[in-house]
């Protein structure tokens, strides 16, 4: 994301003006709009004119419209699977960049004078690359909203994993970027069982054309040439990432693909996982090997912190909180040492509950806990999803029904002090 241009005071009040680049850039514009703001960007209106004759003409006119937004739809959608996709490359090819693209939609009455198009009049406002559009929040701009510009803004991102999760016969390709997961693309080629097939003849074509479907695939969905791939993961069940990989290394040399087979000996990562889904990619995020080699960029982070919880859940739960108002009451009594938190609880369409949340992030950061923010495009931070969004691990244990009842006779002290008060003033 290019930032073209800002003017926010130091009350929040002001417009940034933005350039998306690529599906990420989508993705945290999704995460900066939110209801109510004022939008500006390139659109193209179909309007009608009245020609000297009387006649009608209806034509299709390029302008810039501002929208108040009502409503703001992402959509990710990548390459439709296949069962046999045999295309295949040229000797010494490089990778092709990946066909996914992601959709922005942003709906909602046109807000500023416009002579094709008349104040309130419904539009969508179709958000593409390398085309500026300007944000204003009528509420101002908050501390998490700014922080997402800033962090979309940082040069040198990209795809930094290329994982394959592969069974027999099926492998699901996939880039994970700071802030998304996108499957690419599906193969599935049909495997007879071993011990149906006659002197394991027809298992071993079958997987041949498994392992040339994969490798086909790979070449043209895995970006494995890009300078910001730091590792390319091999995970499935039983041993399958084996045969995947040396079936590669042996096809590279065939067709004299020198880059393709250096890059797959230099940054391949091989792991179990536990089914060959693409939910298996949590398991892949908190293995050692690829801890060890990804420990600094932020999709890891969020699957050490989350695997950290969980184990904090089994072993001391007075120390690991989660749900909206209980982790609140941690945070009253100072007592959050790390704050899980979804971004998808900022999407929230009532402006005052967002509000709640910038307000606990910003509380929680002034006495010194770390807050990590999840994105709900990777795995684990749709299973935080799952578990309201919001978490904690705690400095020090807290007894959930201990603090609750001191919270209860606080609001009956309160109460009682109030009724004092108004017989005094009687």
């Amino acid at each position: 994301m290019k930032l073209v241009g800002k003017h926010v005071d130091k009350n929040g009040a002001g417009h940034v003006n933005l350039r998306p680049e690529d599906d990420e850039d989508m993705w945290h514009l999704y995460n900066i709009i939110q209801q109510g703001d004022l939008v500006r960007a390139p659109a193209i209106r179909r309007v009608q004119s009245i020609s000297a004759t009387g006649s009608t003409e209806s034509h299709r006119v390029k302008l810039s419209l501002t929208i108040q937004v009502s409503r703001v739809e992402f959509s990710s959608s990548g390459a439709p699977s296949s069962s046999a996709d045999q295309t295949s490359s040229p000797a010494g090819s490089s990778a092709a960049a990946p066909t996914t693209t992601a959709a922005l939609h942003i709906s909602g009455p046109v807000a500023s004078e416009n002579r094709h198009v008349k104040m309130g009049a419904f539009h969508t406002l179709d958000i593409e690359s390398n085309r500026d559009i300007r944000i204003e929040k009528v509420d101002g701009w908050d501390s998490v909203a700014l922080a997402r510009v800033e962090e979309s803004c940082v040069p040198g991102r990209g795809a930094e994993v290329g994982a394959v999760v592969c069974g027999e016969g099926t492998a699901a390709f996939c880039l994970l970027s700071q802030h998304m997961t996108l499957v690419t693309h599906r193969i599935s080629v049909p495997i007879p069982r071993k011990a149906s097939a006659p002197g394991t003849s027809q298992y071993e074509k079958a997987m041949a054309r498994f392992y040339a479907t994969l490798y086909d695939a790979f070449v043209r969905h895995i970006p494995y040439t890009s300078p910001s791939l730091r590792a390319i993961v091999l995970a499935s069940p039983g041993w399958v990432r084996e045969g995947v990989f040396n079936s590669m290394i042996t096809e590279a040399g065939r067709r004299g693909d020198k880059t393709l087979s250096k890059a797959l000996r230099e940054k391949t990562v091989k792991v179990h996982v536990s089914s060959a889904h693409v939910h298996s990619l949590v398991e892949v995020l908190k293995s050692p090997e690829i801890v060890a080699q990804l420990k600094e960029t932020k999709f890891a982070r969020e699957g050490i912190v989350l695997d950290k919880f969980f184990k904090m859940l089994g072993v001391d739960e007075m120390r690991a909180w989660y749900g909206p108002d209980h982790v609140r009451l941690a945070a009253d009594r100072g007592a959050i040492g790390t704050l899980l938190i979804s971004d998808e609880l900022f999407r929230a369409s009532d402006p005052k509950l967002r509000k709640t949340y910038v307000e606990l992030v910003e509380g929680v950061q002034q006495k010194g806990a770390e807050v990590v923010m999840f994105s709900s495009m990777h795995e684990s931070g749709q299973q935080l999803n799952q578990l309201t969004g919001i978490a904690a691990i705690l400095t020090f244990p807290l007894d959930v029904e201990v603090v609750e009842a001191e919270e209860r006779e606080a609001r009956e002290e309160e109460r009682r002090q109030q009724e004092a008060e108004t017989l005094d003033g009687g």
